[in-house]
């Protein structure tokens, strides 16, 4: 494989031109395709599988037009202090906010509070509910907009007036302008990093392209594949990470070749041949373990997983062949003039060690302390995530400063915890002599249940053969009780079902919260075993070693596990909470975990496969196994430091938004980065492969015989003889003109 992408990137480096052309002429012509491309469809949220979902599907079926998942908005009226909702003048106000809303855009029904019995006992509080013909997220801008002026009047007449559910939910990806924050930080890490304006923006520019190019396509062929809008935010994040990652290698590696005295196209072609491998495997683990998102079962997640992958792919494309074209344009100049000056001085024998030649060599005379030390903080902090109780927060995790979560707590305070997350029972008495008899059996029973405060009478549909029936929990949403109790409810249908011949299934949305957690926890150990297990059999063709994929494994899942940990504390305990803009602990998102296995073990494997290739090819080339992981570390503990520290930049500019899934997301995956860059490949992989020596790289002899040898160390190099250069087409020592190369490949 070596030999191939070493021809691959002089090539593209004596083909700048052409390379260059293809990739803005197909970026143009994919743009081109995406603006004429029909509206992508929606996307829901199906859970195929779960009671809730069957129980969606089924009133979709039976109360034709009602919509069971359309958006809807609590309006949530308050009495001034001593005054009733009830009031003649207060009630006018109510009556009038509804009626200016009911004939709005996208309104399908407007219930006022009066009709509908929907005032608390103490006579202080009311809300009226108001549908949509839209799903959450894809309510116009008119219709919210209607809606926060007629609460402004209902303000205006002096009553506290607040919104809630799920009509104001924002559409669109959150996160814009963590992106630039994250953006702005990479240049930084870059630049000095680099030292080189050059060298620090060509990544950036590179990485931007890619993802275009990746979300161009998305939006083209959405309509075609059934992709939304929403299954671009994982590709645009990940195509970001890897993007700007898989550059910065190519153009350290190319950096190092030159400053070692090869000519600026030999160094193009063996930076390609030897840390183009390495892309080319980290993208492959990257891969993994995004298209290990459709074990789930979520359709979403899967789409995500695919779409993101995708993004991968051209990442590595780019990597590989607009980067060295790029760097033809740029020449030696992508280094800084004082290294140009020093060249093979700067990194030969007699050169100042840096900072990651002192750290191998400190880890190198405590191989044992620092592994223990490692994996044992690192247990210390995964052991919060014992407690880790999963969910899908909803208003009441937002800031108090919100209009959602002031609605909540008016909510809560007039009817109580669990009237925020009301239970729907669906009673499917088809076939049942009398249905009306079947139903009130079912309310009777639900309503007998500890931990339920009300159960409403029976509402069916126009063919009288399909009942709702709504169960009032003492507790909120969020809360382990709830969750509890609609166990047990589901835990009674079948006794319903032989009592009454009809059957009772548990929806709504706080029991499609519950389902979705549930599936969540029960696919999280299969997702772990395909990708982890993949990613080991590639890790062995890769570094033709047994111990050192294992090692790899290990090392991520602490950091994982770590992380989690981390989570918990912080969103579930409230550790730190106000310091991070935390008003309400609560479940960790029930995706969370999913998400951060599959973002980070990519991200890990990327360091790991960079990292070791590079102790591996000095081991190769002959060092001895210490003095291996010292080189390694001399050329690339410091591309590798910065590529954490630009992702971890990414990832904590999305801690300041205020969404609080956002939020847990970018904290999560900045500490997982941390952990798993600094503690376990910068100091448990070192420490492993000191104490391991020469057994690392064993591999037993019948596996030796049936593992192909890809070479990703570049050891073919050394007796693969140059290629001639096009008369014009060689790059000078000042990157315009030709100059044959000073070493050869192999001297």
């Amino acid at each position: 494989m070596a030999t191939f992408l070493y021809r691959l990137g002089r090539w593209s480096f004596l083909r700048r031109r052409l390379v260059t052309l293809l990739w803005v002429a197909l970026l143009a012509a994919v743009g081109v395709l995406a603006a004429k491309a029909p509206a992508a469809p929606d996307d829901g949220f199906a859970m195929p599988g779960t009671e809730a979902q069957k129980a969606f599907d089924l009133m979709d079926e039976r109360f034709p037009g009602a919509m069971s998942d359309g958006a809807s908005a609590r309006i949530v009226f308050v009495a001034p202090s001593g005054q009733k909702i009830t009031a003649a003048e207060n009630q006018q106000t109510v009556e009038k906010t509804v009626a200016e809303l009911a004939h709005g855009e996208q309104v399908v029904g407007a219930a006022g509070p009066f009709k509908t019995g929907a005032v608390s006992q103490d006579g202080t509080t009311a809300y009226a509910t108001i549908s949509y013909d839209a799903k959450p997220g894809k309510v116009s801008t008119g219709a919210t907009d209607a809606l926060e002026q007629a609460a402004q009047h209902a303000r205006d007449a002096g009553l506290t007036v607040d919104i809630g559910g799920t009509a104001l939910m924002a559409g669109g990806e959150a996160g814009g302008s963590a992106e630039a924050i994250g953006m702005a930080m990479s240049a930084v890490v870059l630049v000095i990093t680099f030292g080189s304006l050059l060298a620090a923006g060509l990544p950036l520019l590179t990485a931007v392209i890619g993802v275009g190019l990746g979300i161009a396509l998305i939006t083209g062929l959405g309509s075609v594949l059934g992709l939304s809008s929403t299954t671009s935010t994982l590709a645009m994040m990940l195509g970001l990470a890897v993007g700007i990652d898989y550059a910065v290698f190519i153009v350290s590696r190319y950096r190092a070749e030159l400053l070692d005295g090869y000519a600026p196209k030999e160094a193009a072609g063996r930076a390609v041949g030897t840390a183009g491998s390495a892309v080319v495997f980290a993208g492959l683990t990257v891969i993994i373990a995004l298209a290990g998102l459709s074990v789930v079962g979520i359709p979403l997640l899967a789409k995500m997983g695919l779409a993101a992958a995708g993004t991968v792919v051209i990442a590595v494309l780019v990597a590989l062949t607009l980067v060295p074209a790029l760097l033809g344009f740029i020449g030696p100049r992508v280094l800084p003039r004082k290294l140009r000056k020093r060249g093979r001085a700067a990194t030969g024998a007699g050169a100042r060690p840096n900072g990651g030649t002192r750290w191998a060599r400190f880890v190198l005379r405590r191989p044992v302390a620092v592994l223990v030390g490692g994996v044992i903080g690192l247990g210390v902090l995964a052991l919060p995530a014992l407690d880790l109780r999963l969910g899908l927060p909803g208003d009441e995790a937002k800031p108090t400063s919100t209009t959602q979560r002031r609605a909540y707590d008016h909510l809560s305070e007039g009817f109580g915890p669990g009237f925020n997350g009301p239970l729907t029972l669906l009673v499917d008495a088809k076939g049942v002599p009398d249905p009306k008899a079947a139903a009130q059996q079912v309310g009777d029973a639900v309503k007998g249940l500890p931990g339920v405060v009300a159960v409403t009478p029976a509402a069916f549909n126009q063919a009288g053969d399909t009942a709702l029936v709504t169960a009032m929990p003492a507790t909120g949403p969020s809360e382990a009780a709830t969750t509890d109790l609609v166990h047990a409810i589901r835990d009674k249908a079948p006794g319903l079902k032989s009592a009454t011949g009809a059957t009772v299934l548990v929806s709504g949305p706080t029991a499609m919260n519950i389902d979705v957690s549930q599936k969540m926890n029960d696919a999280l150990l299969p997702y772990l075993a395909v990708v982890v297990g993949l990613a080991v059999v590639l890790l062995l063709v890769v570094f033709r070693s047994v111990l050192v994929p294992l090692k790899a494994a290990a090392g991520f899942l602490l950091s994982v596990a770590a992380a989690l940990g981390a989570v918990v504390a912080v969103f579930q305990w409230g550790w730190l909470a106000e310091l991070i803009g935390i008003e309400q602990t609560g479940p960790v998102m029930s995706m969370m975990p999913i998400f951060m296995i599959g973002v980070v073990f990519g991200l890990a494997m990327d360091y790991e496969v960079f990292l070791v290739t590079r102790i591996r090819e000095a081991y190769v080339h002959g060092e001895e196994p210490g003095e291996a992981v010292v080189t390694g570390f001399r050329h690339n503990a410091r591309v590798v430091t910065a590529a954490a520290l630009i992702m971890i930049s990414v990832f904590a500019g999305f801690i300041g938004m205020n969404e609080p899934m956002i939020k847990m997301m970018g904290f999560g995956l900045a500490a997982a980065v941390a952990f798993d860059a600094f503690v376990v490949r910068m100091a448990i992989v070192p420490a492993a492969l000191a104490l391991l020596g020469r057994r690392a790289w064993w591999l037993p002899r019948p596996l030796e015989r049936i593992v192909p040898d890809v070479d990703v160390e570049g050891a073919n190099l050394r007796t693969e003889p140059p290629l001639p250069a096009a008369p014009g087409d060689g790059t000078g020592s000042d990157g315009t003109g030709t100059e044959p190369a000073r070493h050869s490949v192999g001297v």
